[in-house]
């Protein structure tokens, strides 16, 4: 009795909270931009959900007169930087990103000053000071096709994540100096352990991010970018995936493909989650008031804009 009334109360609470955001997005001209990371609730009352590519394109074009982001900070940061002129407001500032923080600005600009002679390509992942140091950004998504814009005798640094660099080094057949950061949610995961998955499962394709290390995508069946896996799971004729990357995406996977089984590559024992700790900090209340008082907001100096933008609207018209 007390789980059903408080399953009740849920569907009650959501259903009223989401009547009342959808009326102050209308009152406001706000858009609602939120990573496939969020929980499912934030993705089902979101006007667009996206991997960082597809963010930042929407970021580009909208034009609301505010943002409200659900993702991480960075994430938001790219598009005040790509909308100088509206208001982008977050529902919780704390929510950072381990790759990002990964890679602080001094240290970096002090490894960069070792390799004069080197182009510096950084995953979106990171600040809007490291994106003002770089040449171009890309995305898990462009990744290869933003490194293969160089010609060949071009040296390369790639930033922060060395996961992804070390993959894309191996598909382009390029030596890029890599960064030694990596994302804490996709890092952890145990080879060992989903290969015991693999075996338990042994109907399943292992569809993995690149953001895992090298010993998981070499045993996987697809690697790509957030959109890529859930376009795969949509488009091939299996029918169980082990997903490798962040639980948020599931969601939308289920949505497509509701006849089809999702198992979520985990560490835990007794846990069938990977969650990322900042995504998950943004919740439907801190939406509302975030919505509601339109802060907190993200501000960033205007020659830090001026210098981050270039490199982010490089990637963009590649892309």
């Amino acid at each position: 009795m007390f789980l059903k009334k408080k399953k009740e109360y849920v569907e009650y609470f959501n259903s009223n909270i989401f009547e009342e955001i959808n009326k102050l997005k209308k009152e406001k001209n706000a858009i609602l931009l939120a990573h496939y990371y969020q929980i499912p609730e934030i993705q089902d009352i979101a006007d667009f959900i996206g991997d960082s590519l597809a963010l930042a394109q929407q970021a580009k074009n909208t034009k609301a007169k505010i943002i409200i982001f659900a993702g991480v900070h960075f994430m938001a940061e790219t598009a005040k930087i790509l909308n100088p002129d509206k208001k982008v407001i977050v529902p919780d500032i704390t929510a950072g990103c381990s790759l990002a923080d990964s890679c602080k600005p001094e240290e970096f600009k002090n490894f960069i000053n070792k390799y004069p002679d080197h182009k510096i390509i950084s995953y979106i992942n990171c600040s809007a000071e490291i994106k003002a140091m770089s040449d171009i950004i890309c995305t898990s998504s462009n990744a290869v096709k933003i490194v293969e814009s160089f010609p060949k005798e071009q040296k390369l640094i790639f930033n922060p994540d060395k996961n992804l660099g070390a993959y894309v080094n191996n598909i382009t057949g390029r030596n890029m100096l890599l960064w030694n950061g990596t994302c804490e949610v996709h890092d952890i995961l145990n080879v060992e352990k989903i290969i015991k998955l693999k075996q338990k499962y042994h109907d399943a394709k292992l569809i993995s991010h690149p953001e895992c290390k090298a010993t998981i995508l070499k045993i996987s069946d697809f690697v790509g970018s957030t959109t890529a896996l859930l376009n795969f799971t949509k488009n091939d004729s299996s029918l169980k995936y082990i997903v490798a990357t962040e639980t948020g995406v599931i969601h939308q996977m289920k949505k497509e493909s509701p006849q089809k089984e999702f198992i979520i590559a985990s560490n835990e024992e007794n846990c069938s989650c990977n969650d990322c700790y900042h995504m998950k900090k943004n919740t439907l209340e801190k939406l509302y008031l975030c919505l509601k008082n339109e802060s907190p907001e993200i501000k960033i100096e205007e020659k830090l804009i001026d210098k981050a933008t270039i490199s982010i609207m490089r990637m963009l018209e590649l892309s």
